[in-house]
């Protein structure tokens, strides 16, 4: 009698199992909408996919010797200690003010739009990074959580589905996500090239344009990043006036995301497509917007702290209205307005902090030469572009991945393909080099000249 009991009772408790692992399946196949669930969002690119890497095994000089180092995140830390010194001699600029009414002051709802005080700071920030050569109203700043959603605003309110952007390409491997995922927005990548220093030329942009409308799209903008990332670079004065009369010619509006303007090594050699306005007489003003954030200049990323500047009433009309989806804390904003309206201590941030990711970004470069890497000449930002060509089996996207690969698993050095950023030309990565300590950049250095010798002695062989 037992005997044939048990089998049955053991079929029975298979039987419950996979009924609930069915089950629970099908709970889970319950349909969730296309947008949320398409790949747009690029989550698998190389550029995110090395963030896993390090995420699953990360660099710690004394816990984990050999992990992977991050050099995939451009993150400014070089300037910290500066920011945690202003709050330590400050400490009222993080309190809540006049004790229980400061507090219901930051509790209840505010101005969609920010902070008068806070928007006012910004703006004095903003002209203060561009040598007071170009001014900023703070009625047409419009605050975001960040530059990703100032970005995605703009294009929501630029660019209705089906619709494009012409992006000069290398670009920030990012917009993929923030400008097309949830808005339905196309990119059209604007080619350049190294033979000039990946510059920006009229021909780019009208071929880009020719090639957007060949495959049916009808252009809502040209979007640059000045000064560039992944490139490293400022764009020069004359180009700047080519792409506003480019814009204008073919009737679009013009983004000019400037969110590294605050870390150009000698503050003379960035020109903002503010001073273009200015000096245009406001001619073609109502198709230009700013893009300013605190995330990379100041270092502040956790904070999600954006602004849209547009010169266009009515864009800023519409970003008011839309900012209530991405909105930034009152405590930060009265902490931010503190700090900003302190004018010894951004003059002395800036120009530190200046001369710091120079110093950080000289030693990268010189450290690359050395061991036989030449870099993309740079004045700005948390990053370098080097070019590993040379080492590449074939000049081709599948080439350039494949080196990716050996220099993340072998090296265990996160660095960001060229392909990931759209760069036409094979062999290009983008290193950054100011989210890590002196010590740690020194470590990623001689892996890197270890890995350049081997390459070089398999070569000869």
């Amino acid at each position: 009698m037992f005997s044939i009991a048990r089998p049955f009772h053991f079929s029975f408790t298979w039987f419950v199992a996979c009924f609930l692992k069915l089950t629970t399946m099908a709970k889970s196949c319950v349909p969730l909408s296309e947008l949320a669930t398409s790949n747009t969002h690029g989550e698998d690119s190389p550029y995110f996919a090395g963030w896993k890497a390090y995420d699953e095994e990360p660099y710690d000089a004394a816990e984990n010797p050999s992990g992977v180092i991050q050099m995939g995140l451009a993150e400014n830390q070089v300037s910290f200690d500066l920011l945690e010194e202003y709050l330590e001699q400050h400490p009222e600029a993080t309190g809540w003010g006049c004790g229980i009414s400061g507090f219901r002051e930051n509790a209840l709802f505010q101005d969609y739009r920010g902070l008068r005080a806070f928007r006012q700071a910004m703006a004095t920030f903003m002209e203060k990074i561009r040598g007071e050569r170009a001014k900023f109203d703070p009625e047409r700043i419009v605050l975001t959580a960040g530059a990703t959603a100032a970005n995605e605003l703009l294009t929501f309110i630029l660019a209705d589905p089906g619709d494009c952007l012409l992006i000069p390409a290398p670009y920030y491997p990012g917009f993929d996500r923030d400008l097309r995922w949830r808005t339905g927005a196309n990119i059209i990548p604007v080619h350049c090239n190294s033979s000039n220093g990946f510059q920006i030329t009229t021909q780019n942009l009208e071929a880009a344009f020719a090639e957007a409308v060949a495959m049916g799209f009808r252009v809502r903008g040209v979007l640059i990043t000045n000064p560039s990332n992944p490139l490293g670079t400022t764009i020069s004065r004359p180009v700047l006036e080519e792409i506003l009369v480019f814009a204008a010619r073919n009737d679009i509006h013009l983004i000019s995301d400037e969110i590294y303007s605050g870390s150009v090594f000698s503050p003379d050699e960035f020109v903002s497509m503010a001073e273009i306005v200015e000096e245009r007489g406001y001619k073609d003003c109502e198709r230009v917007h700013v893009v300013y954030s605190l995330s990379k200049d100041l270092g502040l990323p956790g904070f999600r702290v954006g602004a849209i500047y547009s010169y266009n009433d009515r864009v800023v009309t519409t970003a008011r209205k839309m900012s209530s989806f991405t909105l930034v804390s009152s405590q930060t904003q009265k902490m931010l307005a503190s700090m900003l309206s302190d004018r010894v201590f951004v003059e002395n941030y800036l120009e530190t902090n200046r001369k710091r990711l120079k110093e950080r970004h000289d030693y990268i470069v010189e450290g690359l030469k050395d061991a036989g890497i030449e870099c993309l000449r740079g004045n700005a930002g948390l990053f370098c572009w080097m070019n590993l060509a040379p080492l590449l089996k074939e000049t081709t996207r599948e080439g350039e991945l494949e080196l990716w690969k050996l220099i993340l698993q072998e090296v265990k050095l996160n660095i960001s393909p060229g392909s990931s950023c759209h760069c036409s030309e094979a062999g290009w990565f983008r290193v950054c080099f100011a989210n890590m300590s002196q010590r740690t950049l020194e470590v990623a250095l001689r892996r890197m000249r270890n890995f350049m010798e081997k390459m070089m002695m398999i070569k000869e062989n």
